[in-house]
């Protein structure tokens, strides 16, 4: 048995994969938030390069990546499948159990995947300037290292309530050369409005992608990026998916149940969509999007149009949401801070080609104690939510006597989340409250 399945560099995906091209229903278009419109290129040109608008349309099936894509992400792909095997002694579980380890790039994480892409495509079309949210702060340091590669300036709106948890991703972007502030904040109209409301607000995704959209459409010299959730974001994240099969091949491995933890979908869609594929041809695995209690957009969030921002200021698309106002709960993962869900994954989850759990705080914390003191790696917050309902599943493989293949995302180490981790060594960390929406529950169909 081989414990890591290594693939060459000259294996790294030369494309990436579009789900859209395979999908056996259509998408729903985006909204302009002022007429309600179908959204047409020219109405994103202001935030977004004319690449990554036609990416975001696009129906063709697979979309080379550049050369000078590929030199950068060969500083740390293709990223290694690792076989769990530790953990699975310590469960007794029949299951064999695998993690892909996008930790292995230089931010920790997966997100350089699509920032890179970004930043490029900006940068061959004139950008100077690139201006973005962060929770946790894997996206935002991801894109400032990208920015750094490209010679092009970057500033982040960081969730304040991370922004004050982890004060070394912030550390980290500087480093790369990013200006970070923490949102909101009182640089512009709309962080204004929401400390007007609340000096002491500690922030959301929603508010800190309001800040910077506002930003990036007032500057000629900038446009705006953003870590998750639109087409092209999941479509950059795809080389995770693919690079998986590949491996499992080698390892003479299918793939019974694929995992991912979700939040605005990059991280799930970027592992699951190759998989997805193979479920509309036919294949029977059990691909599972697993997200907070505190903020279950994808378990109790209703599908509708709805605004990306807490402001009112980016298209209107179709997904499952919990409001664009809703607050959630300050928990460790800001990553999965969101209220809204890709399109794309709102649309797998509406057809039941995917499902979705929501766990706890406390329990995810319990599984990434577990999985770190057996494989010794220690996930991020977000992560941990994977790493949880891999051992939920491989816990139910046992008592089912069934040997399953289960495969989660490690989509980043937790190296700069130790206060996390203390403050659950200690007990003190806290269950999160009881989520109450004021809104119907909807369900897959």
């Amino acid at each position: 048995m081989s414990k890591m399945i290594f693939m060459t560099q000259a294996d790294i995906p030369r494309q990436y994969y579009n789900l859209a091209a395979d999908l056996p229903f259509s998408l729903d278009p985006p909204l302009h938030p002022g007429t309600g419109q179908p959204i047409t290129p020219a109405d994103l040109a202001a935030i977004f390069p004319m690449a990554l608008i036609e990416q975001e349309m696009s129906s063709q099936r697979e979309i080379p990546i550049p050369e000078e894509i590929l030199e950068i992400y060969a500083l740390y792909r293709p990223t290694p499948l690792i076989r769990a095997s530790e953990l699975e002694k310590l469960l007794g579980t029949p299951a064999r159990i695998y993690f892909k380890y996008e930790g292995a790039s230089p931010v920790g994480s997966h997100k350089p995947n699509t920032a890179i892409a970004q930043a490029y495509y900006n940068k061959k079309e004139g950008t100077k300037r690139l201006v973005t949210e962060t929770g946790a702060g894997q996206w935002g340091s991801s894109l400032a290292f990208a920015c750094q590669k490209f010679g092009m300036e970057c500033k982040v709106f960081m969730v304040r309530v991370s922004f004050d948890q982890k004060p070394y991703r912030k550390a980290m972007m500087m480093v790369y050369g990013a200006t970070v502030l923490a949102s909101p904040s009182p640089t512009t109209n709309a962080g204004r409005q929401i400390l007007a409301q609340d000096p002491h607000s500690p922030g959301s995704l929603g508010i800190a992608i309001s800040e910077a959209v506002e930003e990036a459409a007032g500057r000629d010299d900038t446009k705006y990026a953003l870590g998750s959730v639109l087409n092209h974001v999941l479509l950059h994240q795809t080389i995770i998916g693919q690079e998986t099969k590949r491996q499992l091949e080698m390892a003479g491995e299918k793939a019974d149940v694929v995992i991912g933890c979700h939040g605005g979908g990059s991280n799930f869609g970027g592992l699951a969509f190759p998989f997805v594929r193979d479920k509309i041809n036919g294949a029977k695995i059990d691909i599972v999007a697993v997200e907070p209690l505190s903020c279950p957009t994808l378990t109790r969030g209703k599908l509708e149009y709805d605004f990306g921002d807490t402001i009112g200021m980016t298209p209107l698309i179709r997904m499952y949401t919990l409001g664009h106002q809703f607050m959630p709960p300050g928990i460790h993962a800001g990553g999965l801070r969101y209220h809204g869900a890709s399109p794309l994954v709102s649309k797998l989850l509406e057809h039941g080609l995917i499902r979705a759990e929501a766990l706890p705080q406390n329990d995810i914390f319990k599984g990434a104690v577990m999985f770190a003191q057996a494989e010794g790696i220690i996930p991020a917050p977000e992560s941990a939510h994977a790493v949880e309902l891999a051992i939920r599943e491989a816990v139910k493989a046992k008592e089912e006597g069934k040997a399953k293949v289960i495969v989660f995302n490690l989509s980043g180490h937790g190296l700069l989340d130790m206060q996390a981790y203390q403050d659950f060594c200690d007990g003190k960390l806290e269950q999160e409250p009881e989520i109450t929406l004021d809104r119907s529950v909807a369900k897959a169909s």
